[in-house]
């Protein structure tokens, strides 16, 4: 990691969009500037590692992709670190650069935290205010459904104008270009082995890099992972419910929770059937013009009682469903008066989201099924399983990638999966198919937790799990607080 000082320091102050031929070679930049505050004592590198924007095309610019390499507080640190870069697509990475002291992981070896093309701090930025006030007009009360997908192709079509406007390749901004991303700062940096450390989205970067640059990964973990041969939006609505239904299964089978919830998986469904067919109407105070208004929520609404929920609120989860059955609505309308809040600049990079998601999800989606899904459930009757509608990428228009892309890789480097029990996101059976490609892997359910495990703050056990899997990736972890978590203590009224 010392190499990395050898290169000459560049204090960037300002972003160049350079124009660039087959002949560039990565390179990073040292810079005195960094996107957050570090905690003081705690040692780092901050730089940007200047990359080609789309590798396919010889006349390509760069891009400049924020890094920090938080140095180990161990006096004697092992010498393969740990890459970390998180999901969405679209979130940043270096929102966690504030809090390296509660990392474990430094205990032992550096940490490097990677920010993926065209996220916040990356440069280009692929922001989309246009999508963030789409939204946000579309979710205010008695806005006509109908018109939402209009609304939401114009947002998407006045965005990509702004951004090919300013020079951007679209077709640059995919999991594969970011896995080389990786790939080309881990040989920058002179790195000989590395730890990979992904959450969501981000499993799919690890996979591209377990197939195509396997050189040097001595281990990989893997939060909530999402297989690249998975085709999301067919699944997601029957993930939600059934996520949901373990759930209130688990209520049922806990004496106290039954007993003050009786029969609740069935009184829920039923509800949220009912309340499709005739929606409930709920009257909130816009703060702005002190005036009441009326939303007319639908099962598809309302479910977003689980959804909305982490893993944290998920012992109130039985409580807030009841409080609905029994028409107290002092939480729902709560969540709908943050509605009337208008959308400030976005962290959440939805051009980046939408090139990702146009380019290697939709285009293997079955549009048959994503059209069966949305009436299948008459509970959530509406919900459409896609995250963005064919008119909306048909707009983005970006390239399809291969259908070599859409594959499960086989690895046998040493792979951790680790899954929340009610996660509706990345279901645990998606996590468990895996295996059988990846023979050295091992599986982790946290009972009772929902998505992204190691993000947890308030039991960092998944965290713990995992920094010892790097430091020995042939055995699956066997900890205490691993076998002290048990159902969730459902909360009783």
């Amino acid at each position: 990691m010392k190499n990395i000082l050898v290169f000459p320091v560049f204090f960037v102050v300002s972003f160049c969009f350079c124009q660039t031929n087959t002949a560039f070679q990565p390179i990073f930049h040292i810079s005195d500037s960094t996107t957050h505050t570090i905690p003081e004592g705690q040692k780092y590198t901050f730089g940007y590692l200047e990359v080609l924007e789309n590798r396919n095309d010889p006349q390509s610019k760069t891009v400049h992709l924020p890094v920090y390499i938080f140095k180990s507080r161990s006096e004697d640190p092992k010498p393969d670190p740990v890459v970390y870069t998180v999901g969405g697509p679209g979130y940043t990475s270096m929102r966690a650069a504030q809090y390296m002291k509660y990392y474990q992981y430094l205990d032992d070896r550096d940490l490097i935290l990677f920010e993926q093309r065209g996220n916040q701090y990356a440069k280009p930025y692929l922001d989309c205010p246009e999508w963030s006030k789409a939204i946000y007009l579309s979710n205010l009360p008695n806005f006509d459904e109908e018109n939402t997908n209009r609304l939401l192709v114009d947002a998407a079509k006045n965005c990509r104008e702004r951004l090919v406007d300013k020079g951007i390749d679209l077709n640059g901004y995919n999991t594969r270009e970011s896995a080389a991303d990786i790939a080309e700062l881990i040989k920058v940096l002179d790195i000989k082995q590395y730890n990979l450390l992904t959450l969501s989205y981000s499993t799919k970067i690890a996979q591209v890099l377990m197939r195509d640059y396997p050189e040097g990964i001595r281990s990989v973990v893997m939060d909530s992972p999402l297989p690249l041969e998975i085709n999301y939006d067919e699944e997601s609505v029957g993930n939600l419910l059934m996520a949901l239904d373990k759930l209130l299964t688990d209520c049922a089978s806990d004496a106290d929770c039954n007993s003050n919830y009786p029969n609740l998986q069935q009184r829920f469904q039923e509800y949220l059937t009912e309340k499709t067919k005739n929606p409930l109407m709920v009257s909130v105070v816009n703060p702005e013009t002190g005036q009441e208004e009326s939303f007319n929520l639908k099962g598809k609404d309302l479910v977003s009682i689980f959804t909305l929920t982490g893993t944290n609120g998920v012992p109130n989860l039985p409580m807030e469903i009841d409080k609905l059955l029994n028409n107290d609505l002092t939480s729902v309308k709560k969540r709908l008066e943050s509605r009337f809040q208008k959308p400030s600049n976005s962290s959440v990079a939805i051009g980046m989201r939408l090139s990702v998601w146009c380019s290697e999800e939709h285009p293997f989606n079955d549009q048959k099924i994503i059209r069966k899904e949305t009436t299948k459930y008459p509970e959530v009757e509406g919900l459409s399983p896609a995250v963005y509608d064919t008119t909306v990428c048909e707009v983005w228009n970006v390239e399809k990638i291969p259908i070599s892309e859409n594959q499960p890789v086989k690895s046998d480097i040493p792979v951790l999966l680790i899954n929340g029990e009610y996660d509706n996101e990345t279901p645990i059976s998606w996590a468990s198919a895996m295996q059988n490609n990846l023979p050295n892997s091992h599986h982790l359910i946290f009972k009772g937790w929902k998505h992204g495990p190691i993000t947890n703050w308030s039991n960092t056990c998944a965290m713990q799990a995992a920094n010892t899997f790097f430091n020995d990736p042939k055995m699956k972890p066997d900890l205490e607080c691993i076998k002290s978590i048990k159902k969730p203590n459902f909360k009783i009224k």
